[in-house]
């Protein structure tokens, strides 16, 4: 994320899954601007090169920095998965940077990255990917589950009981963090990053007339195949929040609340048969407001977090893409065309050596 480097060390095995580790890294307030800056925005080719490089320079620091203070050796890795920094996202085009090279080269670890391009020229969006582990890990014979990831961007898996992998339907429903994040970041001039446990959206009072406004959006309502990013729900999104005239704090109760309202409609709306258990993990899962949001418009659904089944929550998209990168390093499809609109299922990624 545009927060920083998120490091998951894990011990797969045929049947099984360790989290040895797991810390995030702050990006440094000047890079994190620099990347902001060059996300879904004009800039200049040298910027995106010189981003590039910097951060997979980034990225090795954090990988020895994490195995240093949780007492990992870095020579007991074998691979490393690489997602990378979004900077553009448009479904028929892409671009994450973070140079695998740089990474390989000072690790000396092979780097499996560029996850997104094979999906894309396969006729899929190149998002999400992360259904196709929410599958291996949440599947059930009897009970029907929606694994719920509430990052920048809220996206759902859902997966019936005793589901095929053609029967998963994996979508974004629209904003998870993005937009409460910016303005809490506006509203205290960047001394805070996010809305600590919704106790700013707790107070803030939710403007209803804009509110159902923002929900006459047709994304919302669309069949997926979809995803969503940045270039929805970024500066200009906010700033036509901010048309309205209202105090930030009702801004931010009013964003928190599209959240809520966005994730249960596209549960309610596409996840059937109706789930029994939804499995939630990301950054959202600490927001008590949209917690409790949640759990109110979907009273017929246990709402569970990923800790219950041994998965940090903020650790969860890391984990995933981990295990992506151990498929595609075994010559493995691991992307789900249900959730994805792509042909056929292919290996994702590009492998650079130690």
């Amino acid at each position: 994320s545009l927060d920083g480097v998120d490091v998951a060390v894990v011990d797969i095995g045929r049947s099984k899954l360790q989290v040895v580790a797991f810390a995030s890294v702050p990006y440094p307030a000047a890079l994190r601007e620099r990347i902001l800056a060059a996300s879904n925005a004009m800039t200049h080719t040298a910027v995106i090169s010189r981003l590039n490089f910097e951060l997979g320079e980034q990225y090795a620091a954090a990988v020895r920095r994490v195995c240093r203070r949780k007492g990992v050796k870095v020579c007991s890795i074998d691979l490393v998965g690489c997602h990378g920094q979004t900077i553009f996202h448009e479904g028929v085009n892409t671009l994450q940077i973070g140079e695998s090279c740089v990474l390989a080269e000072r690790l000396r670890i092979p780097v499996v990255s560029d996850f997104r391009t094979r999906d894309i020229a396969a006729g899929g969006q190149g998002a999400p990917l992360v259904p196709f582990v929410d599958y291996r890990l949440f599947r059930h014979r009897k009970r029907g589950r929606v694994a719920l990831n509430i990052g920048g961007i809220a996206n759902i898996t859902s997966i019936p009981a005793h589901a095929q992998p053609g029967e998963v339907i994996a979508f974004d429903t629209g904003p998870g963090n993005m937009v409460i994040d910016a303005l809490v970041q506006e509203q205290s001039q960047g001394r805070q990053r996010f809305d600590r446990n919704g106790a700013i959206a707790a107070k803030g009072g939710v403007n209803r007339v804009l509110l159902e406004h923002l929900l006459q959006d047709p994304y919302y309502s669309a069949a997926p195949p979809k995803t969503a990013g940045r270039e929805q729900y970024g500066d200009q999104f906010v700033k036509r929040m901010k048309v309205s005239g209202l105090p930030m704090k009702s801004l931010i109760a009013t964003a928190t609340a599209l959240s809520a309202r966005t994730i249960a409609a596209g549960i309610e709306r596409f996840a059937q048969p109706a789930p029994k258990e939804l499995i939630v993990a990301g950054g959202g899962t600490h927001n008590r407001t949209l917690m409790n949001a949640l759990a109110a418009l979907l009273p017929g659904i246990k709402i569970l977090t990923t800790a219950e089944f041994g998965i940090p929550p903020d650790a969860k998209e890391a984990i995933a893409f981990a295990i992506l990168a151990w498929e595609t390093f075994h010559r493995r499809p691991s992307n789900l065309p249900s959730a994805t609109g792509a042909r056929r299922a292919v290996v994702l990624g590009k492998i650079t050596p130690a």
